[in-house]
């Protein structure tokens, strides 16, 4: 195994009768950014915190830039980066004092203790806040310092536990940008996520989590690539009638019922589709009030996969048409 590299097999672990995490299989690669994408509750952050050595492993094994968690705590400690889902500033101490802190415990020599801090300052961009106290520090700048803070030992895999949560769109973007950044310089990333753009814009791969369990794993393109090329969003008059048809054509993938209509996932352009298709129903007595069309999304294949929708954000909808036929 290679530094940075991580190795989980068939972990699992259980508050009482409640299974969080449910034999959970998977690798991460040497500098990768690599996801697990899920909602609230999935179990993302106890994988996490039994990863880091926070909780202890109930079954199954973990190995860590060749160390295993369970055997060699200490080791894996000193081979990660953690940056919390909640804030763990203190509010007192100045962005500078904070990163010289946190060199201190871990006996990092002081002259290059302090050429780090300058360092992680200048990646971060907070070299003007280096004498500001962190209670005075917007959302987005203790972000950053705990991403600093999380580096200040060189760590060969940096974990980020919901690192954007909480905050407005634009600040969330220049954090991709600082992530992206630190993974450029060599850090190994396991990021958790319960924001679709932000898992299909950062990740190398995704793993898709529900239930304490593995549900896809792949890159971003793969996955959404599973869906098809376009996926056609249709309401008519009589939906049962019309899925029967689609079914027919060779380029329909496959079709998911919704509330009022259904989404048929295509192989083709559905720009060169939908003509051939609205002529069918049509000819076939069948109104329809609408059809939109769209590029899979992160959003499509989290549905595909789960039968359910977690949705922060609209991602990259593409409406072509907006048909109302006979003007209704």
């Amino acid at each position: 195994m290679t530094a940075g590299t991580i190795e989980v097999r068939d972990l699992r672990h259980a508050y009482g009768d409640f299974v969080a995490v449910d034999g959970l299989s998977f690798s991460v690669r040497e500098g990768e950014i690599f996801s697990f994408l899920g909602p609230n509750g999935a179990g993302k952050s106890t994988a996490i915190n039994l990863l880091i050595t926070l909780l202890t492993i109930q079954s199954g094994s973990a190995v860590i830039a060749g160390y295993d968690v369970a055997r060699e705590p200490a080791r894996v400690r000193e081979s990660i980066g953690i940056v919390f889902q909640e804030e763990t500033l203190d509010r007192d101490m100045t962005a500078w004092e904070t990163l010289e802190f946190h060199g201190m415990l871990y006996n990092l020599d002081r002259e290059a203790r302090r050429k780090r801090i300058d360092e992680l300052l200048a990646l971060v961009q907070l070299e003007a806040k280096r004498d500001t106290l962190t209670k005075h520090l917007s959302g987005g700048m203790k972000r950053r310092l705990e991403i600093a803070r999380g580096l200040m030992t060189r760590p060969k895999v940096l974990f980020l536990d919901e690192p954007t949560i909480g905050l407005d769109p634009q600040t969330r973007m220049r954090m991709w940008d600082y992530i992206r950044r630190v993974n450029r310089e060599g850090t190994t990333i396991f990021l958790t996520t319960h924001y679709m753009d932000e898992a299909d814009q950062l990740s190398d791969r995704i793993s898709i989590i529900d239930h304490g369990k593995i549900i896809a794993t792949g890159t971003p393109w793969e996955l959404k690539n599973t869906l098809g090329k376009d996926l056609l969003y249709f309401e008519t008059s009589d939906n049962p009638k019309a899925i029967a048809i689609l079914r027919e054509f060779p380029t329909v993938r496959n079709i998911n019922e919704k509330k009022n209509g259904f989404i048929a996932m295509v192989s083709e352009d559905g720009t060169h589709l939908l003509p051939g298709m609205m002529e069918r129903l049509i000819g076939e007595k069948i109104d329809v009030a609408t059809v939109n069309m769209k590029k899979p999304s992160m959003d499509d294949v989290f549905l595909h996969y789960t039968g359910k929708e977690i949705r922060d954000e609209e991602t990259g909808k593409r409406v072509i048409s907006n048909i109302r036929p006979g003007g209704r």
